[in-house]
């Protein structure tokens, strides 16, 4: 029998694709061609991509009546999401990457966004809530919740294992966002800084690219912290497992977020997990019971947290083990993509009866 062809939209370097796509592969024995905007969704970018978009479609309906996809994905439901609406293939699966997808709230292309991901709501067959954060927004927003699934995609706890490294005698720090505003890496500079003022111990790496890498490697010789503070680009997978096995500590500060993979993959390695206190992440992270979120992305709050959670290596060591067996209980890469597989299987025998 011949494969089911699944046709991808969305970034395809970003990890959480790779993710999807390699599960659906592994699982659900599906063949998967992929296409992906070429304008960044950044900055003054945002403009240019959205006209892009309203001619992408005629291009990724000739790839898919060439490709003759059984079905179509999309990430983001505010861009590819709508693309794959508006492709005829039927069925659809989109995922909000987002807890709204509708971000910035004060950008004025907001309310057209908001049409975009109306849209797609609307004439997907499936949508992933990669946790119940982003559900929530979509039974706010009117959604059909018979349409959701909610799970994340989950972590291959055979590539991300369990290392306890809290007995080290200084800070291994980790970093594993991309280098964009939203994501705060000067609030996290700034509070290094303030730990070595006070002479404590740290190396600090820093994973990934983006259009802050220049400013950040400029601060921290302001700071005087560049000895400590690694730059490393951006890091295939498999590597970032290595060195999430390696630290004790795992930090993000994103401005907004739904369900980030990366704080399942810290978790699922052992580093103690610092966050911002955001419903994403509160969905996940109890502050002071397996990890502490900070209000605000405060950099002074941040340090202070640092330097507590440092002098109680022993409450850090129970926190991580705890947090290893909640992985493997809610994120577990084998049993969810192969969930998602069977379903998306499930969707296209249903097409097909009704054909």
């Amino acid at each position: 029998m011949a494969k089911k062809r699944i046709l991808f939209l969305g970034e395809t370097y970003r990890a959480d694709a790779i993710t999807w796509m390699n599960g659906l592969k592994e699982f659900g024995d599906f063949e998967i061609v992929t296409w992906e905007l070429q304008t960044t969704s950044t900055g003054i970018h945002r403009i240019k991509r959205l006209v892009e978009l309203t001619s992408a479609f005629l291009t990724i309906k000739k790839i898919a009546k060439r490709f003759n996809a059984d079905m179509v994905i999309a990430e983001r439901t505010t861009s590819y999401g709508f693309l794959a609406a508006l492709t005829g293939i039927k069925p659809i699966a989109i995922a909000q990457q987002g807890i709204t997808d509708l971000w910035p709230h004060e950008s004025p292309l907001y309310f057209f966004k908001k049409i975009l991901q109306d849209y797609a709501f609307k004439n997907a067959d499936l949508i992933h809530a990669w946790g119940k954060v982003m559900a929530d927004h979509m039974e706010i927003s009117n959604v059909n919740m018979s349409k959701v699934l909610i799970m994340p995609k989950g972590i291959d706890l055979k590539h991300f294992k369990f290392q306890n490294n809290q007995n080290k005698n200084f800070i291994e720090a980790i970093v594993t966002r991309s280098l964009e505003p939203e994501y705060r890496h000067i609030k996290i500079l700034r509070a290094f800084a303030i730990l070595k003022q006070k002479n404590i111990p740290f190396r600090l790496s820093i994973i990934g690219d983006g259009s802050m890498r220049r400013t950040l490697e400029k601060l921290t010789a302001e700071l005087n912290i560049e000895q400590e503070v690694i730059f490393t680009g951006r890091v295939p997978n498999p590597e970032v497992a290595k060195m999430l096995q390696q630290a004790n500590f795992y930090i993000s500060l994103p401005s907004t977020e739904g369900v980030s993979a990366s704080l399942f993959e810290a978790m699922a390695c052992g580093c103690f997990p610092i966050v911002t206190d955001l419903p994403g992440n509160r969905s996940w992270i109890k502050n002071q019971e397996n990890g502490i979120l900070i209000f605000k992305s405060n950099f002074k709050i941040l340090a202070h947290e640092l330097e507590y959670a440092w002098e109680r290596n022993l409450w850090r060591e129970a926190v991580t083990h705890k947090n290893r067996k909640f992985v493997e209980e809610h994120a577990n890469y084998n049993i969810n993509m192969n969930t998602i597989a069977q379903t998306y299987h499930e969707l296209i025998n249903q097409k097909s009866i009704t054909i």
